[in-house]
């Protein structure tokens, strides 16, 4: 099931896992490039949305301005760990991760993106 995307924009659907909630929808920035892996949130001030870096199973926040959630996401696109980072940290690489997700600190408890939950990716055409 291995997932290639490229560069650019699309939205990413967030189903909780619970059945009394339904699914959020947000804009998505891909980043698939070693480059835009590289470069990530660095430099910004603030985050519409998520990022998602892929293929990746760790990241950092050095030179970041702002905290940030991660998501660590499994082959099946489906949750396996949330962190919350403050700039200057460096997370632990999680073994069964293939994709990571960052956004605003706070923004993915408001989604009901927890442990378990699965996403979905649609990209812009």
């Amino acid at each position: 099931m291995g997932r290639r995307w490229r560069d650019g924009r699309g939205t990413l659907v967030v189903r909780p896992g619970r059945e009394d909630s339904g699914s959020v929808s947000v804009p998505l920035e891909i980043a698939a490039s070693y480059r835009a892996r590289t470069k990530g949130l660095l430099g910004r001030d603030a985050v519409v949305g998520a990022l998602l870096l892929s293929p990746a199973n760790s990241v950092h926040t050095f030179r970041m301005r702002i905290p940030i959630d991660v998501a660590y996401l499994d082959r099946h696109l489906r949750v396996i760990a949330v962190r919350t980072m403050k700039p200057g940290r460096l997370g632990l690489p999680r073994l069964r991760a293939r994709h990571v997700l960052e956004a605003e600190a706070g923004a993915m408890e408001g989604w009901g993106l927890g442990v378990g939950a699965e996403v979905e990716v649609g990209v812009q055409v």
